[in-house]
């Protein structure tokens, strides 16, 4: 003890300092009231009470708190660069890890990287054995086959695969279900339907997707108006987002652009 003596006062304004950190984080995040009336009276009075609280306060809740958030933006991170590769590296990237595994995500990954290079026949190739078997119905087997119909031109087939998607599966899920319906609706010249379609994509989207193909729709149908107040919503989002959702949102915005371009 008589060796931690010259410490103590540092340990204290430490400890005394997390306790002031936990209580704005506790109230932020709406922990146990226990916890802010412990953090609280370390804060305020400095008792060894408060200290010990604000110890185990930055232990079992704080760090594992930071861990999560440390892992979320990770993920963010990993998805920016991953959609700023060259197309043609990402699928080969892809057929590497499908021959060390060949899972479900692999597979359909690989298959709609090559969907989107225009190469449909690969595509049509690689999801093949999908689509027979139990993973026929699979939000994302169906999302991949849609997209591969549309590729080829046949949008009533793929509207007929988008109408199996279980829209609740998740919001990514619902964007890109819905993006996808609405442009083999409007392939098919069914203009009031993906007109709707469009701005229920719209609603919580996880992408800027939906607003630059609407953008598209409105102006492809003369409603130049309605096209430019959305691609300067758009052009609004892109000076506001951070450099990772820029890079992550890229196509998009540069499609906006384009349109931009046209309406001038």
């Amino acid at each position: 003890m008589d060796a931690l003596q010259p410490y103590l006062p540092l340990i204290f304004n430490v400890l005394r300092g997390l306790a002031v950190i936990g209580l704005v984080h506790a109230i932020m995040t709406r922990q146990q009231v226990f916890w802010m009336f412990l953090l609280a009276f370390g804060a305020l009075f400095g008792s060894l009470f408060g200290m010990i609280g604000a110890a185990l306060y930055t232990i079992l809740v704080f760090v594992p708190w930071l861990r999560g958030r440390g892992r979320v933006a990770g993920q963010a991170v990993a998805r920016g660069v991953e959609a700023i590769k060259p197309l043609d590296l990402r699928i080969r990237e892809a057929q590497e890890r499908l021959s060390e595994s060949d899972t479900l995500a692999n597979r359909t990954d690989l298959a709609a990287l090559q969907a989107r290079a225009g190469r449909p026949d690969e595509a049509q190739a690689t999801l093949q054995p999908l689509l027979n078997g139990i993973y026929a119905d699979d939000p994302v087997v169906l999302l991949t086959s849609a997209e591969l119909e549309l590729a080829r031109g046949n949008a009533a087939a793929a509207e007929e695969l988008l109408g199996r998607v279980d829209l609740k599966t998740s919001a990514a899920t619902r964007t890109r279900s819905l993006t996808l319906l609405a442009q083999a609706q409007e392939a098919q010249r069914k203009t009031a339907e993906a007109d709707a379609t469009y701005r229920d994509a719209m609603t919580a989207a996880t992408t800027e997707e939906p607003r630059a193909r609407y953008a598209a729709f409105l102006l492809g149908q003369g409603r130049r108006d309605e096209a430019r107040q959305l691609l300067d919503q758009l052009a609004r989002t892109e000076q506001r987002a951070t450099n990772l959702y820029r890079r992550q949102e890229r196509e998009w915005f540069q499609m906006a652009a384009g349109l931009r371009r046209e309406l001038k």
